[in-house]
């Protein structure tokens, strides 16, 4: 399990920027976050298909409001109005776009 950061910052552009306990930073765009949200609204609980599509996620939308989840995840109301996923540290750390953990990511 991924230990929670120790920071967690919102830009003035919306991008969401995270130091993990190991000092890696991870900065995401908002409109990529907002779509790897993987609530039952966003993705079929039981098929596990992306209801979401990468063309329904408006190119401003940004963080309007961010609360911790217990000592595991990341709560995030986003300014399009949609208020009912949560980010889990674990996907949060997997889903890191910088170059170093995309090289080290198994493509299958």
């Amino acid at each position: 399990m991924t230990q929670a950061p120790l920071e967690i910052e919102t830009h003035a552009n919306g991008t969401v920027r995270i130091v993990w306990a190991d000092g890696h930073p991870t900065s995401f765009a908002p409109a990529d976050l907002r779509f790897a949200c993987s609530c039952a609204t966003c993705v079929d609980e039981w098929t596990g298909d992306r209801r979401l599509q990468r063309d329904d996620v408006d190119s401003t939308v940004r963080p309007a409001a961010m609360q911790l989840v217990g000592n595991y995840a990341l709560h995030i109301t986003w300014s399009d109005g949609h208020s009912t996923g949560i980010y889990t540290w674990d996907a949060l750390r997997k889903t890191c776009p910088c170059t170093d953990c995309v090289r080290g990511r198994v493509v299958e």
